[in-house]
């Protein structure tokens, strides 16, 4: 890479930069970037992270007619890109056809995490990637315009989620063992272990970062800048805590009484955590906040929502997350601060075009990540990739004004199900 370019990432510019920007943070309203899909033919589009340049993270690929209400709705292809001031790149892959991420991140250096497949079928039959393909599955990390694999714990397959300025890379791989829990017949059903890579090279073997309890398995999916690691653990079947892994050392994080369906997506650099929680009743899953390792904020959902997850939290404590309807559609992005949850789409202009169902990630200019459903043009109910920018402007009437007065469109459940499971490697998770 050019060193003039090199240069431009240092983080001497990025402190610049946020303090121009720190006064846009605590705004109301909000500028709306539609970043589309990858190709014209995408019918999904998901912006899953934004770093403090401004670089969007981007999954982009179809979905098949008749399954946009279907939880279990199948993707029919995905590739993973990256969005600069209008510029798309595709990341390619590792031989296979698609590639896609495990929430996923994009550090202030441009180096990008997430999983590919190769084109080399799995021996044991598994389809980590999801895509119904059966190729193997790899972590991998993109720097430098070029994607290498991760290695795995002594398996096949794996994953990678996050990244931080140091290049430290946290995700799972399979070490070959059997999982004695998974069912007879489960597609997936090697053991998968929470993985640490350091300092971004592709040829170190990762540290286990393991399960807490009696469950077999572990799935990081964030690090921040102090090396601190937020994922969960479970079984073949289940999903059972949220854990914060310090020094390699896993804690369970405190649940709202109820275990299963206790993720952790994400945590700043001052140790804040968000992610899911049971409710008390476990009829269903709010967004949590952990203000620290023994304390845990219900964070409720949206009226006339059913649950919720907060997906995302920067340095000033802001929180993103999504709710869903009683139909298990997913309705609305939000955003959480100062206690209060707000649709993000009441901070939309009008003439946005988009209504926002999923907040993904927010970074420390306060600019949101995340997807909407196109409300009208040649690509009315399609889903798109957008990012939302802090503006100081007043937006008099909002997206959710206009949105209430249009037709209902049933958000594409699946796009949702399938961000959210492939969160978890085809097995535990929801």
């Amino acid at each position: 890479m050019p060193r003039p370019l090199r240069n431009f990432w240092m983080p001497w510019v990025t402190t610049i930069v946020l303090g121009l920007f720190h006064s846009a943070v605590a705004q109301g309203s909000y500028k709306v970037t539609d970043l589309g899909v990858l190709h014209s033919s995408n019918n999904l589009g998901c912006a899953m992270d934004v770093n403090d340049e401004g670089w969007t993270y981007v999954m982009s690929g179809n979905l098949p007619p008749g399954e946009q209400d279907n939880l279990g709705g199948t993707l029919l292809n995905g590739r993973a890109m990256l969005e600069i001031n209008g510029f798309k790149i595709d990341l390619g892959s590792l031989g296979g056809k698609n590639t896609w991420m495990n929430w996923g991140r994009i550090n202030d250096f441009g180096q990008i995490v997430g999983y590919s497949e190769t084109n080399v079928p799995d021996p044991n039959g598994e389809d980590v990637c999801g895509f119904g393909t059966h190729m193997t599955c790899r972590p991998f990390i993109w720097q430098l315009f070029h994607m290498s694999a991760l290695h795995t714990l002594g398996g096949n397959n794996g994953q990678a989620s996050g990244i931080n300025l140091s290049g430290q890379i946290a995700g799972f791989a399979e070490n070959g063992s059997l999982d004695p829990t998974c069912p007879s017949g489960a597609t997936n059903n090697r053991i998968v272990l929470g993985a640490l890579w350091a300092n971004g090279n592709p040829n170190t073997v990762p540290q286990v970062l393991p399960p807490v309890g009696l469950d077999p398995d572990s799935i990081a999916i964030a690090i921040n800048n102090h090396g601190q690691v937020v994922g969960f653990t479970g079984n073949c079947t289940s999903d059972n805590d949220a854990v914060l892994w310090q020094n390699g050392v896993p804690t369970a994080l405190p649940d709202l009484g109820v275990k299963g369906g206790n993720l952790a997506w994400d945590l700043n650099d001052k140790g804040q955590i968000v992610g899911e929680v049971f409710s008390s009743d476990g009829s269903t899953v709010f967004a949590a906040l952990w203000q620290n390792p023994n304390e845990i904020t219900n964070l409720g959902t949206l009226p006339g929502d059913i649950g919720s997850l907060a997906s995302g939290i920067n340095n000033q404590g802001q929180v993103v997350g999504s709710t869903w309807d009683s139909s298990f559609n997913w309705s609305h992005a939000f955003i959480y601060e100062n206690g209060t949850m707000t649709d993000l789409n009441t901070l939309f202009p009008e003439n946005s075009n988009l209504l926002a169902t999923m907040g993904n990630r927010i970074n420390d200019r306060g600019q949101i990540s995340g997807m909407a459903i196109v409300q009208s043009g040649p690509d009315k109910g399609n889903i798109h990739a957008f990012l939302a920018t802090p503006v100081k402007q007043s937006i008099g009437r909002s997206m959710a004004d206009v949105a209430r007065t249009l037709p209902k469109i049933t958000m594409p459940a699946n796009v949702g199900n399938q961000a959210l499971r492939r969160f978890a490697p085809g097995r535990f998770g929801r």
